[in-house]
């Protein structure tokens, strides 16, 4: 205890010894900054090139970057002969590629400290890798082959059965997510009906000729987005014009989603009620969006403080009116091409 006393004192004393009205975000006089040392931050660079592709990057000079490729492949572009099959691509990101083995991919990644990771929305699929910006040519290989060199080898798709069906058992003990897929399915008739989860009829049944066929038609450069932090411009575009430029056109067309509205209902044993009350709203991209956003917000968004309760916005004033009961109330706000839902989910 008397050493870190000791240390506090000392602190203290050199704070006290600094000269007044000297600055601390000034360099100090007659220091001699090295070449090094200072960085021009830039802005947001975007390119795209003649294929279509996107590049977009921030170089903000930080140790990690972040790679990304987004490609318009969600399960909206699913049809009824591969439904489903969004959910195994997911789950396939890491299966032996033309370059690599699912051994190196792991191997390779985790060697260099970093991750690989995929998502998927009713719009996207997204690749994901993080590492140290010394380490990009090492995940950026494992980033191409996943996304641009897959073989989906007929015994590895099998075995990826058992991991759908653990995924759908996790989303069923989610109340959540069982809102969200109820209220597309009901709200929409085709394209965004499709859920993010393989259907129970075609658990198993989907081939590495579907993911095959699947990638084929909608891998496409124009479809494609190479998004980068922490990466230099002029090498996130090196890399763009040599390994994604692969299969030139638009790709397959998804059908135009058509809403029409609806009621879906989940039974369940749980003490708490999730609802949501769903109306359309413009699509992302329109000029009709921003309106719709406003109105996002002041119905409710999020508290304005972590952990708050939010008691100024007018959907927790009603709901406070109505009942003494503990409960949560939102709105929130689905932005998709061609069409858009604003949502306000209730938790009581």
């Amino acid at each position: 205890m008397k050493g870190i006393r000791g240390i506090t004192q000392l602190s203290r004393r050199f704070y006290a010894a600094a000269r007044k009205g000297q600055s601390l975000v000034q360099p100090l006089s007659g220091l001699q900054l090295t070449p090094g040392a200072f960085h021009h931050y830039q802005d947001v660079h975007v390119t795209r090139l003649p294929s279509g592709l996107v590049i977009a990057s921030l170089e903000n000079y930080s140790p990690a970057s972040k790679i990304g490729v987004f490609v318009k492949a969600g399960c909206r572009y699913e049809t009824p002969d591969n439904v489903g099959v969004t959910h195994l691509l997911r789950l396939a990101s890491n299966l032996t590629t033309k370059g690599a083995s699912a051994f190196k991919i792991c191997r390779g990644v985790e060697a260099v400290g970093g991750s690989l990771s995929v998502t998927s929305s009713r719009e996207n699929m997204v690749y994901t890798v993080d590492c140290l910006r010394d380490d990009f040519d090492t995940v950026m290989e494992f980033l191409i082959n996943v996304t641009t060199a897959q073989e989906f080898r007929p015994w590895e798709v099998s075995d990826l059965t058992p991991r759908v069906i653990l995924d759908k058992a996790q989303a069923a003990q989610s109340p959540q997510i069982g809102v969200i897929e109820s209220l597309h399915q009901a709200a929409y008739k085709n394209a965004l009906c499709n859920s993010l989860y393989c259907p129970d009829h075609m658990v198993g049944n989907i081939q590495s000729e579907h993911l095959h066929q699947f990638v084929q038609n909608n891998f496409t450069s124009a479809r494609m987005a190479l998004v980068g932090l922490g990466v230099d411009h002029n090498v996130l575009k090196q890399v763009g014009e040599q390994f994604l430029n692969i299969r030139s056109g638009a790709g397959s067309a998804s059908a135009k989603a058509q809403y029409r509205g609806g009621e879906a209902r989940l039974p369940g044993t749980s003490s708490l009620v999730h609802t949501a009350v769903v109306s359309e709203s413009a699509a992302a991209g329109s000029g009709e969006a921003l309106a719709f956003s406003v109105l996002q917000h002041l119905l409710g968004a999020a508290p304005n403080v972590k952990r708050g309760a939010a008691v100024s916005n007018k959907l927790v004033q009603g709901v406070a009116k109505a009942t003494a009961d503990p409960f949560d109330v939102g709105g929130c706000r689905c932005r998709i091409n061609q069409s858009a839902v604003n949502k306000v989910i209730f938790n009581k």
